[in-house]
C-alpha cells in the first residue's frame, strides 16, 4: 500500500468529495492561488475553479458566516480558519449559530459544514498561534470535533465530515502535516464516535489525541522494554466520544493515563477522568493520571516551549507512577 502524508491525505479527501458532489466547495484565506498557509489546498483552484475554491478577505467572521448561510441553503462548505487561535474571532458563528440551527429548527434545517483549522504548538509561534482549544468546542452541544493523528484517519474522517449533516470542527496538528503512513487508494470512510486502538496492552491504558498519540506510542515502546504492557487508544473524534472502547480498556488494565497537549485545567482529560470516575471506578487499581500542558500561555522561547509540552519522558513517568 502507498504511503502519503496527512497534508496529501486531506487534499485527496477534498478533491474526491468535490468531484463527487458539486455542492462541496472550499473557502478561506489564501487557500486558492497560494494553496493555504500550510499548502494543504494546493492545486484545487486550478482543478475546480475560483467559484468552488474561494479566496476570502481576512475576516474569520465573514468566512464562517458564509459557511453557515450556504450550508443552511443546501451547499456543503469546507471553511479553513488558518489557525485555531482565530476561532475566537468568529466564536458566535460556532457557539450560537452553526451548533444550534438544526436543533432550533426541529431538524428542518441541517448544517453540513466543516471547519478545518491548524492547531497545536511546537512551531515556535508564541502564545497566539499555538493553542490547543478543543475542550472549548467539545463543550458545545451540536458541534462535532475531530482530531486525526494519521494520514489514514485524516482522509477517512474528513470524507465522513463532508458527507454528514452536522457542523464539524476538524483540527489538524501543525507538526503532523508531513507524517506519512499507509493510505489505500480505494475509497473508505471512518465513522465518528469510533476510537482506534493503536496498540494493544494489558497493564495500563494510555488515551491520547492528535500529536500526543505518536508520543504515547513512543512511550509505550520504551515501557515495553521495562516490562510494562501499554494499550494506546486514539479517540479520533472527541465529540462524539467513544466511551465504550475507553471503558472496556480501563476495565481490562485497571490503570489509565490521559495525554493531551491542551492545558490540563478543564481539558479533554478532565472529561474522560470524570467519565471513568462515574462509570468505571470499581475497576481502577490506581489514581487516574493526566499528562498535559501547565496553565500558562505557550512561550516563544524554544527551550521554555518544549519544557511545558507533554513528551515521551513525561508520559513514561506518569505510567510508572501508577504501575509500581
Amino acid at each position: 500500500m502507498r504511503e502519503i502524508n496527512i497534508s496529501e491525505a486531506i487534499r485527496e479527501a477534498l478533491g474526491e468529495e468535490m468531484a463527487r458532489d458539486e455542492n462541496v466547495f472550499v473557502l478561506g484565506e489564501d487557500i486558492g492561488l497560494i494553496g493555504g498557509d500550510f499548502g494543504v489546498t494546493r492545486g484545487l483552484m486550478a482543478r475546480f475553479g475560483a467559484d468552488r475554491v474561494r479566496d476570502t478577505p481576512i475576516s474569520e467572521s465573514a468566512i464562517l458566516g458564509t459557511a453557515v448561510g450556504s450550508a443552511a441553503m443546501g451547499l456543503r462548505p469546507v471553511a479553513e480558519i488558518m489557525f485555531s487561535d482565530f476561532l475566537g474571532v468568529c466564536m458566535d458563528m460556532l457557539l450560537n449559530q452553526a451548533s444550534k440551527i438544526r436543533y432550533m429548527s426541529a431538524g428542518q434545517w441541517t448544517l453540513p459544514m466543516v471547519v478545518r483549522t491548524a492547531t497545536g504548538a511546537g512551531t515556535r509561534s508564541s502564545s497566539q498561534h499555538t493553542q490547543s482549544l478543543e475542550a472549548i468546542f467539545m463543550h458545545i452541544p451540536g458541534l462535532q470535533v475531530v482530531m486525526p493523528s494519521t494520514a489514514y484517519d485524516a482522509k477517512g474522517l474528513l470524507k465522513t465530515a463532508i458527507r454528514g449533516n452536522n457542523p464539524v470542527l476538524y483540527l489538524e496538528h501543525k507538526l503532523l502535516y508531513f507524517v506519512k503512513n499507509q493510505v489505500p487508494e480505494e475509497e473508505y470512510l471512518i465513522p465518528f464516535g469510533k476510537a482506534d486502538i493503536k496498540r494493544s496492552g494489558d497493564d495500563v491504558t494510555l488515551i491520547a489525541t492528535s500529536l500526543m498519540v505518536h508520543r504515547a506510542l513512543a512511550a509505550a515502546d520504551k515501557l515495553k522494554g521495562q516490562g510494562i504492557s501499554v494499550e494506546v487508544i486514539d479517540p479520533r473524534t472527541i465529540a462524539p466520544l467513544d466511551k465504550d472502547t475507553i471503558l472496556e480498556s480501563v476495565k481490562k488494565t485497571g490503570r489509565v493515563v490521559i495525554v493531551h497537549e491542551a492545558w490540563k485545567k478543564g481539558g479533554f482529560g478532565s472529561e474522560v477522568a470524570a467519565i471513568l470516575a462515574e462509570e468505571a471506578f470499581d475497576y481502577l487499581d490506581a489514581p487516574i493520571k493526566r499528562v498535559a500542558t501547565p496553565d500558562t500561555p505557550i512561550p516563544f522561547c524554544p527551550i521554555l516551549e518544549d519544557s511545558l509540552l507533554p513528551d515521551e519522558e513525561k508520559i513514561v513517568r506518569a505510567v510508572k507512577e501508577i504501575s509500581s
